[in-house]
């Protein structure tokens, strides 16, 4: 009879190591939270430069068919045909008589937000302006909510 207490309580005493306290299970979470805590910010700004390298990118690609364009029918497109001139042959006046029927570019890319890029010809400054209103998509706005133009210079890696 003995024999049979001395391991049951062996086997209770085992049940006990089996799992972890309450007081672990916390401690275990406080360190996750402030270990998220210091790395998030990073990660997010780490994603809002992701986002604007994405913007130069498509920003340069546009550009190139945008020259594409108008070194084959001696304009770039106005503001009324729109950047989608370079995809289809815009059926608006100037009608282009040299379009290139494969078009300047397969598609048009949205910004990393999800809207259309914006274009005006002429532009403000420039022969033509291609830019998108940022985060908020409203004009105006700071960091992620800022807008964004081609004409900007790249932000600097430091």
């Amino acid at each position: 009879m003995k024999a049979v207490n001395h391991s049951m309580s062996n086997h209770q005493g085992m049940r006990r190591q089996a799992g972890f306290s309450l007081i672990e299970i916390m401690v275990v979470v406080i360190i996750i939270g402030l270990l998220a805590s210091i790395v998030a910010p990073a990660v997010l700004d780490r994603a809002d430069e992701a986002r604007i390298q994405k913007v130069q990118a498509d920003f340069k690609s546009i550009q190139t068919a945008l020259k594409l364009y108008r070194i084959d029918n001696f304009v770039y497109p106005n503001t009324e045909q729109g950047l989608e001139a370079l995809v289809t042959k815009p059926s608006i006046t100037p009608i282009p008589r040299n379009w290139k029927s494969s078009g300047y570019i397969e598609t048009l890319q949205q910004d990393p937000w999800g809207r259309p890029y914006l274009y005006l010809s002429p532009g403000e400054a420039h022969e033509y302006d291609i830019y998108t209103l940022g985060a908020d998509g409203v004009s105006g706005g700071e960091g992620p909510n800022a807008d964004i133009s081609i004409w900007d210079q790249p932000a600097q890696s430091e």
